[in-house]
């Protein structure tokens, strides 16, 4: 590329170069535009001839963008090449994002929307209509955007990738049973769904359980003190505290010198009972107020320290509140299933020798090696089930392919177990990535984020041939990235930068 150029505030494009004006918007001839305090973006491709450009634009492939103002874009107009790898860039909140998902990607998302019935819609995490006067030439979109793994560890590498569901097809359709057991379905081997899920552990392959000594560190504090630390803090655990002295207990006794039965209701009892509360009594004044039956400041519901944190630990929505209580319990291996989370009768099922789980912790590389012999018929473990061989070679053929790929993206260290938490952004889009690269749509254009954020200098090379063969198996898909790093541009790469005020810019294809 070449280097930016600084003007007066009245210089026009001429020429062979791209020249900005402060205050001016995209017009036929300049294609200049302030897209943001002063920020501009200028397309060098687009300004020798515009108005043949414009008319050719058809024939050449091009995504019209007319008058974006989604989020600080001012009436941007620009055009966008198809059939091509195309990055947005320049510094943070000059507008990279706001054209390429708040207008590009949100627009055909709500193109597409309009064709499936209301109902439908309600299915799908719709972004907000874009500010834009017309977008002509876009094709359906796919979105990859930067973010962290979810917060569940029930979300894994196999769910991600959909690599779990072809494992449970294949165990289903071509496992190694036990002598005289009917063939499972293939939910009986998912841990997330009831008919496969260990029922002493629920499928998560470990056993939370509180004591006395997880809720209570310190037994010399009483419960006005917090002795139970596992309560909730602020007005709800005042509450609670409320509520034991309407019921009689004693706050204000240090809690090891409290009767054991006492202790035991307190911390793990089921019961639910709603007593009246007196906020602001002592204790004495609060037995005086019940044997008089004054109006209560309100009703409140006793809830055991026991049932707070096993509720919140398994129903709540803020992982913030799920760490804290998650320090009150004492987890273990289930003694049931041995920490593989499936019901008994899933994991007698093998397969080259293996049950599922043990399946799914082997390296993806490793994986792919084991699965090869059975893609082309060669293995000797079906030689009496011809079904069976078909559908396993049908299975792990496919199986195989999405392997291959992951490994080229340099995840073959992973395993279909590892939770999505624990996976860097980098790690987790290259997965979205691989599942993109198999499914070879046609006319899609992908709209991505930060493609080589979390990577190795040494993986950034491997990207762009990832990227490359999406443009090219998509069959002349376009590929919009919102950014990109310093340490490798691919070549042949389209570039429409958002650069400072009086900085020219030039999009064009880059050359190393």
């Amino acid at each position: 590329m070449q280097q930016g150029m600084r003007t007066r505030p009245n210089d026009v494009a001429t020429g062979s170069h791209s020249m900005l004006v402060p205050s001016m918007r995209w017009n036929s001839t300049s294609r200049i535009v302030e897209v943001a305090h002063g920020w501009y973006v200028a397309s060098y491709e687009f300004m020798n001839d515009a108005r043949s450009r414009a008319e050719g634009a058809q024939t050449t492939g091009m995504i019209r963008v007319r008058g974006a103002r989604e989020h600080n874009l001012k009436n941007v107009d620009v055009d966008i090449p198809r059939d091509a790898l195309v990055v947005f860039t320049g510094v943070s909140g000059s507008g990279k994002s706001s054209l390429a998902f708040g207008t590009l990607y949100a627009e055909a998302q709500r193109r597409y929307l309009e064709s499936v019935s209301p109902y439908a819609r309600r299915l799908f995490h719709q972004l907000s209509i874009p500010e834009v006067d017309s977008i002509e030439g876009l094709p359906p979109a796919v979105a990859l955007q930067q973010q962290r793994g979810s917060g569940t560890t029930r979300s894994s590498v196999g769910s991600v990738t959909t690599l779990s569901n072809l494992f449970r097809m294949l165990y289903s359709r071509a496992g190694n049973y036990p002598a005289g057991r009917p063939m499972l379905y293939a939910e009986s081997f998912s841990p997330n769904r009831i008919e496969g899920a260990c029922p002493k552990c629920n499928g998560t392959g470990r056993i939370y359980e509180v004591t006395e000594q997880s809720m209570v560190p310190d037994p010399s504090l009483t419960i006005r003190e917090r002795a139970i630390a596992a309560w909730p803090t602020a007005w709800q655990g005042q509450n609670l505290r409320d509520i034991l002295v309407s019921l009689g207990y004693d706050v204000d006794t240090p809690w090891k010198r409290l009767p054991a039965k006492e202790r035991k209701w307190i911390l793990f009892t089921d019961e639910q009972p709603t007593v009246p509360v007196y906020a602001g009594f002592t204790p004495t004044e609060t037995q005086q107020a019940l044997r008089r039956k004054l109006e209560p400041s309100y009703m409140g519901t006793f809830t055991s320290a026991q049932r707070y944190v096993m509720k919140t630990f398994s129903k709540s929505q803020s992982a913030m509140m799920k760490q804290r209580v998650a320090q009150f319990m004492l987890s273990s291996e289930c003694s049931l299933c041995h920490g593989k989370r499936l019901r008994t009768d899933a994991l007698d099922v093998t397969f080259a020798g293996m049950d599922i789980t043990q399946m799914s912790r082997l390296p993806l590389k490793q994986l792919a090696t084991i699965l090869q012999p059975f893609t082309t018929g060669s293995s000797n473990d079906f030689a009496k089930h011809v079904e069976k061989a078909a559908a396993a070679q049908r299975i792990t053929q496919d199986v195989v392919s999405r392997l291959e790929v992951l490994i080229e993206l340099g995840l073959g260290y992973l395993d279909l177990e590892r939770s999505t938490p624990t996976l860097s952004p980098g790690e987790l889009q290259r997965l979205r990535l691989a599942t993109q690269l198999h499914s070879n749509l046609f006319g899609v254009v992908y709209v991505l984020d930060e493609r080589s954020a979390g990577l190795h200098p040494s993986d950034t090379e491997t990207l762009l041939h990832a990227l490359a063969a999406l443009k090219k198996s998509a069959i002349r898909s376009s590929s919009s990235n919102t950014k990109w790093t310093s340490s490798g541009l691919p070549i042949g790469l389209w570039m429409s930068g958002l650069q400072p005020e009086h900085t020219v810019v030039r999009c064009s294809t880059v050359d190393r």
